[in-house]
């Protein structure tokens, strides 16, 4: 009979956020057919008993799913980081228009948290890589009004200098307030999507700062559950490390389906070079728990351990 040690290690190389190639090899590389029915036999998720023929056999569908998925974590990762940041954000943003709208939350996280040149960049490439530019295949899957909020988003070039008018920052947080507590669809709402889609990061600042002194709210805890892409914006544009460190939360959840998981190579992908220390800073403060660990804790293998070296350059 197999080793039960051996049998619960190796159920556990395959039990997270890809595999553990390593102690796969090590364990497998030595086992002989009784242990491998072992193992068959403890992993109905993965093998199916033909009682009938007494022997047992691969699931196909969740075989298929589950292996393309967790030994690819590592080359995605990599892919993803070694791409020009403009290419990287491209291809984001075409993957989540394939894969439809529970995916169109990624579009507003390239639109709302890159510099406006990166997201000009990200435009250029998109239109070198696919022959089209984002707004034309935005039109194409999406209509109304998350068509116009969407475009209006890729499509702008914010101001990035320190100047902000306060006045002008307290009456649009006013504004904001009075649509919100209005009950109104925001989304549709062209003086809100205006104020979203054209202020400067730090303007945005002060919004944000003048509504919490006009309600006692935060805009962020105010939206509550308003439609997803639009509370998605806010959450991106005034409070992007808390949204990351959510995405990334989310992620590493055991329940997580496979397009929230693949959040985690996302972020850390792509604001390793940017401001992933401040990310980190946000989580451990929203969680009571560092990333590096958590990603310790539920990650395998070479995906693991590119996604800690990928952190750990923030703290060199």
């Amino acid at each position: 009979m197999a080793n039960p040690q051996e049998l619960e290690a190796l159920t556990s190389a395959i039990s997270g956020l890809g595999v553990d190639e390593k102690l796969m090899i090590s364990i497998l590389g030595k086992s002989n057919l009784e242990h491998k029915k072992s193992f068959r036999k403890a992993n109905t998720h993965l093998f199916i008993e033909d009682e009938e023929r007494s022997f047992e056999h691969w699931d196909d569908q969740r075989r298929i799913y589950f292996f393309r998925h967790e030994f690819v974590r590592f080359e995605n990762a990599w892919v993803l980081w070694a791409m020009h940041p403009w290419e990287r954000d491209a291809r984001l943003i075409h993957e989540s228009l394939k894969e439809g709208p529970q995916s169109y939350g990624v579009i507003v996280e390239v639109a709302c948290t890159r510099t406006s040149e990166g997201l000009l960049g990200a435009r250029k490439a998109y239109h070198s890589i696919f022959d089209h530019s984002v707004e034309e295949d935005i039109g194409t899957h999406i209509h109304g009004s998350l068509y116009k909020l969407l475009v209006a988003l890729v499509s702008a070039y914010r101001y990035e200098g320190p100047k902000i008018k306060e006045e002008t920052a307290k009456y649009e947080a006013e504004t904001l307030a009075l649509t919100i507590k209005s009950g109104a669809k925001l989304i549709e709402d062209d003086e809100v999507v205006r104020i979203l889609v054209t202020r400067s990061k730090p303007h945005l600042n002060s919004i944000y700062k003048h509504y919490r002194d006009v309600t006692g709210k935060s805009i962020t805890e105010d939206v509550g559950d308003f439609d997803l892409i639009f509370k998605q914006t806010i959450e991106c544009l005034f409070t992007p490390y808390a949204y990351f460190s959510k995405v990334l939360d989310d992620a590493m959840r055991s329940d997580a389906d496979h397009n929230t998981q693949n959040g985690l190579t996302r972020v850390i992908t792509t604001r390793a070079e940017a401001d992933l220390k401040e990310i980190e800073k946000e989580y451990n403060s929203l969680y009571g728990n560092s990333l590096a660990a958590k990603v310790e804790s539920v990650a395998k293998g070479n995906y693991k351990d590119f996604l800690l070296s990928l952190i750990g350059r923030e703290n060199e």
